[in-house]
Parts: structure tokens; C-alpha cells; sequence
């Protein structure tokens, strides 16, 4: 019989060296891909037709339930343009470093956006949620505020994907937590709980009755692993009482030595504890008043060894690289002694008198020192304001400490007012070249005198012809923190004078330039606050 005879259909290649043979080549390796480059792509439809036509219909997944309500008030409309635009900017951002012209910078206005959003308490679009969450997850400093203006129907979006999971991290993951009127809830949720909704619920707990948050604690915390134990001392932190005294003296004997150091560092910020006077015990017998001669000196006698006891209550042995023994010793007993045993020793001085003392044989670097971290950790006012001195000292002649960074968190502890007040002295004394970190620590916006201070060391770098981009960050700073009332006042510096002759090469051109982006994003701000007024 004559006719066609339809060869048989060759066995399917294997779709994996279909895959090998697409990335090297149909060149280098011709295998299963008779016909070159189309040969491969029939051969790659027909296995696709073949392997779909193989699947099973597949049961559909539940639906989630539906988001929460969120029952506050919607955004006034401008204010939710104004919120679309914030964001798209900052998607869009992302050019070299450094910013020139005139144009407000929206990006680094989203914080101030959202905390004023949040305390007039408005709730999120839920179309924008998306892109909130998206700004959050990239900018980790967003995150408080942006969870919180999400609110519940943002943390049940962020259970849908993936890459919102962040947002679970310091929830309860969107699920209400058990009241204090349901302790078979609460000891469920303890025990079979995420961390994150553990740690969320002992703080709960702890809000109501923190004996009873002891309690929760005490029945898991054998079985806790090291970091867990450390993070749920940690939550301690705050609402610390001497009620939380004996659960930290049983932590003191932890086998993790972080839990053991993080115990005693709270046990020290307890003034009454006895943890806080076997410490001061212990630094009394190294730092002592001289009062012979003509006026009183401190005298140092640094311990001379750590015994068990000493590490037994959270003194660290071994030095870091470069620190003598004794002298790491010493720093670590006062930093754990009670401030108000300093009055006593020397005979009822107050803590400006006794930082004024001279100190014998050099130490007093580090005794300084002891006390500014002792006074951070027991936030102590009086001692802060002993330790800052007079604002037009020199750092390196007062008293205290000269390092900047510890000078903040000096600050930090006086009342805003006073802290605005000093760190305006500062500059006016020592210019802006040593300011922008005890800047940070202002609140905002800044008090008249302090945004004042501010502009004026500005106004006196420019004329002065100095090299302009070494004060971008106070520039910077003073675009989210001063007074948007003081848009009009500005005005007059954001002209171009003439430059002096030792200026810098195009120096007020970028003066002016700064000057006007600061007015426009203090005008912009004023927009933004004006349009988050409730109708």
C-alpha cells in the first residue's frame, strides 16, 4: 500500500536540558534542538502544551477575611493628595548624593507628615496603604509612625505579602491581645504565641499589673532561649520599679552573660536596690575627698582587682582593647553607684560643687566619665546640668566630658525648654562646626531662641566666605526643625551678595541656593500642617 508514512513522535526532551541547551547555545550544544534556535523554541512550546495539559484543577485557596475597621476620620482631601505626592517622590528618589537647587527635598518630609498625621489622628487611605508600607519597609526610621497611621487594616495587609513582614514584628500581628480579665487567654497567647506577640503581650500585662507580668515571665523563663531572655529583661526598661527588683537579683546568676550585664545595668538604675549599695559600697572605697590643705581634692584609688563578687553583680572583667584594668574597674562601679551618695561622701557639696573638684593623679577623665553615664542611666537632672556647665565654656575645659556624643545624652535628660536654651548658648559661643550632634537632641520645632541661634551662625558662616557644604547637615536639619513661622523673616538671606575675595569659589551662589530651599520647604511645611486641620 503507497502513501505517507508519518514517522512516530519523538520522545519529549527533558525541560532541564531544554534550560541548558537555551543558555549555553543552540551552537555549543545542539542536543534535542534539531533545527538551531526554532527548533528549540517548538521543542520548548510543545513540552509547555504537554506539562499544562497534565495538570489537575487545584482547590481554591480560602479567602482572608475581611480587613478590620479602622473607625477614625478619613484624610481632609488635600491632605491625601499631599500624602500620594510624598510618596511618589520618595519612589522616585534615589539620584547621587547631595542636592542642589531651590526645591524642597519631600522625602525627608514624611516623618514630620506622619507624626502630625497620627496626633491629629486620622487613618491611613487604603489605596496609599501599599505604598506606605513599601516607604516603611525601605526606610526602617519610618517605621513607628507609619505602622501606626496604618493601623489595623495595614497590619492585615502586611499579613498578605511577604515582604511587609516587618510590620509583624512588633505586633501582635494585627490580632487583639487577651485583657487582664482573661488569664486562660494570656497563658495560651504566652505559651504559643510569636515573640512578637509575647513581647507585645507582657507589655500589656505589664501596663496593668507589673507583679503579675513577673509572674507570666517567671513561668517561661528556664526554657527561654539566651536572645529571648535578653530581649524580655530588656522590655523591663520601661515602667522599672523596685517591684522588678527580685526577679533582676535571680537574673543576676543567668548563664548568658549578656542577661547577667543587662540585669545588674537595671538593678543599678534602682537607687534603693541592693545591688545599687554593695556598688556604691564597693566605689566609695576607691574615690574620696582630700581635705587637707587649702582646698578639698578628690582622691582615686582604683580597685586593684575584679573578685567573683564584682562580676557576680555585672562588672566586666576583661578591659576592651586598650583600656587599662583598673581603670575599666573604676568606671564601671560609679557608673552603678547611686548619684545621691556623691553629696554625702563630700560633705553635703552639690554635684556642681563636687564636679568642680580638682581630681589627684589624673583621673579625673575617667571619673567624669562614670558620672555622665551613671547620670544618663539614673536620669538625673541636677547632675546633667552639672556635668553640661555653662554653654560658652569650651568642652575640652569644662566639666563633665568633652565628647559630644555623651553631651547629648546629658541634654536629653533636662526639660525641652532648658535644653533648647543651652544648646542656643553653645552656638552662639562656639558656632555651628561642633553643633549637629547636640542639635538632634532639640525637640522640634525649635524653640525661637535656638532656631534663632541657629540662622544667625548660618548668616555669619556665609559672610564669613566659609566653604559652604560643610554645613549641609544643619541645613538639613533646620529644614525639618525650624519654625515654618519663620519663613518670612528668612527671606532677606536668600539673595546673592557679592562674594569677598578668600570665598570659596561659587560659595554664595550655594548659600542662596540653600537659603531658598530652606524658606520654600519652611512655606511648604506650613502647607502640610494647615492642610491635617480637621474640617
Amino acid at each position: 500500500m503507497s502513501g505517507t508514512i508519518t514517522p512516530a513522535p519523538s520522545a519529549p526532551v527533558p525541560w532541564e536540558e531544554l534550560v541548558t541547551t537555551a543558555l549555553l547555545g543552540t551552537d555549543r550544544r545542539p542536543a534535542g534542538a534539531a533545527g538551531g534556535p526554532a527548533g528549540l523554541l517548538d521543542a520548548a512550546a510543545l513540552h509547555t502544551v504537554r506539562r499544562r495539559a497534565g495538570l489537575l484543577p487545584a482547590a481554591p485557596a480560602a479567602r482572608p477575611e475581611p480587613a478590620p475597621p479602622d473607625p477614625r476620620p478619613a484624610l481632609p482631601p488635600a491632605a491625601r493628595r499631599r500624602l500620594a505626592q510624598l510618596l511618589a517622590d520618595r519612589s522616585a528618589a534615589g539620584g547621587p548624593a547631595g542636592r542642589r537647587g531651590t526645591a524642597p527635598d519631600l522625602t525627608e518630609l514624611i516623618p514630620q507628615w506622619l507624626t502630625t498625621a497620627n496626633r491629629r489622628g486620622f487613618r491611613a487611605p487604603a489605596a496609599l496603604l501599599p505604598a506606605l508600607l513599601d516607604a516603611a519597609r525601605a526606610r526602617t526610621d519610618l517605621r513607628p509612625q507609619a505602622l501606626a497611621f496604618a493601623g489595623p487594616r495595614g497590619l492585615w495587609l502586611a499579613g498578605l505579602n511577604p515582604e511587609w513582614k516587618f510590620a509583624l514584628r512588633g505586633s501582635s500581628g494585627g490580632s487583639s491581645l487577651p485583657g487582664p480579665t482573661e488569664p486562660e487567654a494570656v497563658a495560651r497567647l504566652w505559651e504559643e504565641g510569636l515573640f512578637a506577640e509575647r513581647i507585645a503581650l507582657l507589655a500589656a500585662v505589664r501596663a496593668h499589673d507589673p507583679a503579675e507580668a513577673l509572674v507570666l515571665l517567671a513561668t517561661t523563663w528556664s526554657t527561654e532561649r539566651a536572645e529571648d531572655r535578653l530581649m524580655f529583661l530588656d522590655s523591663l526598661r520601661t515602667g522599672l520599679s523596685p517591684v522588678d527588683e527580685a526577679f533582676l537579683e535571680q537574673a543576676l546568676s543567668d548563664r548568658s552573660r549578656n542577661v547577667r550585664s543587662t540585669a545588674a545595668e537595671l538593678l543599678s538604675a534602682l537607687p534603693e536596690s541592693a545591688l545599687a549599695g554593695r556598688m556604691a559600697s564597693r566605689a566609695l572605697s576607691c574615690v574620696s575627698p582630700d581635705l587637707t590643705g587649702d582646698g578639698a581634692t578628690v582622691v582615686v584609688e582604683a580597685p586593684h582587682e575584679c573578685d567573683a563578687s564584682m562580676e557576680h553583680d555585672g562588672v566586666v572583667a576583661v578591659p576592651p582593647s586598650g583600656r587599662g584594668e583598673r581603670s575599666w574597674w573604676l568606671g564601671q562601679l560609679v557608673e552603678a553607684t547611686p548619684l545621691a551618695t556623691w553629696p554625702a561622701r563630700f560633705s553635703g557639696r552639690t554635684p556642681r560643687e563636687i564636679v568642680g573638684l580638682p581630681v589627684a593623679d589624673g583621673w579625673a577623665e575617667e571619673l567624669h566619665a562614670a558620672w555622665c553615664r551613671a547620670t544618663v542611666r539614673q536620669r538625673d537632672p541636677e547632675w546633667a546640668r552639672a556635668l553640661l556647665g555653662t554653654p560658652s565654656v569650651p568642652p575640652s575645659n569644662g566639666p563633665g566630658t568633652a565628647s559630644l556624643a555623651e553631651r547629648s545624652k546629658l541634654l536629653g535628660i533636662l526639660p525641652p525648654a532648658e535644653r533648647a536654651g543651652w544648646v542656643a548658648g553653645f552656638i552662639a559661643a562656639h558656632g555651628l562646626s561642633e553643633a549637629f550632634q547636640i542639635l538632634g537632641v532639640c525637640p522640634t520645632p525649635w524653640a525661637e531662641p535656638l532656631g534663632r541661634a541657629v540662622v544667625d551662625a548660618l548668616d555669619i558662616a556665609r559672610d564669613a566666605g566659609s566653604y559652604p557644604w560643610s554645613f549641609s547637615g544643619v541645613m538639613g536639619l533646620a529644614e525639618r526643625c525650624l519654625n515654618p513661622a519663620e519663613a518670612d523673616r528668612l527671606e532677606v538671606l536668600t539673595t546673592t551678595p557679592d562674594e569677598p575675595e578668600d570665598a570659596s569659589p561659587g560659595a554664595n551662589g550655594y548659600w542662596s541656593e540653600a537659603f531658598q530651599r530652606l524658606v520654600s520647604t519652611l512655606r511648604l511645611r506650613a502647607a502640610m500642617d494647615s492642610e491635617l486641620i480637621p474640617a
